[in-house]
């Protein structure tokens, strides 16, 4: 195994410089175990690391934190002693949302990654508007979108390719894949992205089969699943952590836990590129402040009316461009709280510094 296998670039090697001449050691983040991370080197070696203070102490929000699939510098421990991380590289890439219920935080799902599989099925999992969520967000972090399309033993072909057509509509540049693990079908499509240096995660929701696709890919049972749930016909979700793999012929894999919620964390340059056709209408409009609602001139509207746009399209984007308009003014609120609590803090350390100089003044 080397650096590059598991996704190591010149860009890297630059950033890197400095802390080689510190002795530190490059490293993969492959798991996070809350307290502590699972580190990968380049021989092969996995790690048990901790979190310096420094890096704790510099980030302003958890998103900054290492993160499963991010590039670290580890000060090696001598005779047993701890590893630590020193510090975290730049990512290359970050496949994030916004952090579930009404914060503002932003949750890192996993980090230098440069292909998102989105694995549903094409029976009640399936939903258009989730799919454009899933779009809009893989769109932002800049990896490639692939969905598999799985369980497709449990529906007629026709239904699939349907479904699988669906998608396509909904961003061309999407390779579909219509799979079965039950009968091991169509997966030669997939194996083509497992490359040495690829890192490929999957999400989707829980019991679509992403644990047993892994099972698959990787030839043994390392990813546990459940049985199927004789009323639901869903297997129970067993991913709890995420956790990066790396795949004996090339190529690595991360696992994510089921997504409930696919929250928005993007902004609107990226949510309209995911929206082209939208966004290419919208020019038409009579008016440039044109809320596509009851405005007269409104391109969208005779889209709709004309069978070229679904109402349901349309519905999807204005919600996910009303959900960016609240968070870009939630993340503004909370960096305003933020800037005035280091503020305090600041004043704080000043009005200690001045009492210790106040106090030597006394005894002098």
């Amino acid at each position: 195994m080397t650096l590059q296998d598991l996704g190591w670039n010149a860009a890297f090697e630059k950033e890197f410089a400095p802390f080689h001449l510190k002795g530190w050691k490059p490293a993969r983040l492959i798991r996070d175990n809350r307290i502590t991370y699972g580190a990968l080197l380049a021989d092969g070696r996995e790690l048990e690391v901790s979190m310096s203070g420094k890096i704790y102490h510099d980030a302003e929000t958890d998103a900054e934190l290492p993160a499963v699939g991010d590039w670290v510098a580890l000060e090696v421990g001598i005779d047993g002693g701890e590893t630590v991380i020193q510090a975290r590289l730049t990512r290359q890439s970050c496949f994030s949302r916004r952090a579930a219920g009404q914060s503002a935080e932003e949750q890192v799902m996993v980090a230098n990654v440069n292909v998102v599989v989105v694995v549903t099925e094409a029976g009640p999992d399936f939903n258009a508007r989730r799919m454009e969520r899933y779009f809009t967000l893989i769109g932002r972090c800049g990896a490639k979108a692939v969905v598999l399309l799985n369980k497709a033993d449990l529906y007629p072909d026709a239904h699939n390719q349907a479904v699988a057509e669906a998608i396509r509509a909904l961003n061309a540049e999407t390779d579909v894949y219509i799979t079965s693990v039950e009968k091991n079908q169509g997966l030669a499509g997939l194996k083509n992205y497992l490359k040495p240096g690829i890192s490929i995660a999957f999400t989707g929701s829980s019991g679509v089969g992403k644990s047993a696709l892994i099972n698959l890919l990787l030839g043994d049972e390392a990813q546990w699943t459940d049985e199927v749930n004789g009323i639901t016909g869903k297997g129970r979700h067993t991913t709890t952590a995420r956790e990066l793999i790396v795949l004996p012929k090339g190529g690595m894999i991360i696992d994510n836990p089921g997504i409930k919620e696919v929250q928005m964390w993007t902004d609107e340059s990226t949510l309209r590129e995911a929206f082209s056709d939208i966004k290419a209408l919208a020019a038409q409009c009579k008016f440039d402040d044109c809320k596509h609602g009851a405005d007269s001139g409104c391109a969208l509207r005779g889209a709709i009316e004309k069978g070229e746009l679904s109402r349901a399209r349309l519905e999807g984007y204005l919600k996910l461009d009303g959900e960016i308009e609240k968070l870009r003014g939630r993340r503004k609120k909370r960096q305003t709280i933020v800037n005035r609590e280091v503020l305090r803090g600041r004043k704080v350390k000043a009005r200690r510094r001045s009492d210790r100089e106040f106090a030597r003044d006394l005894m002098a």
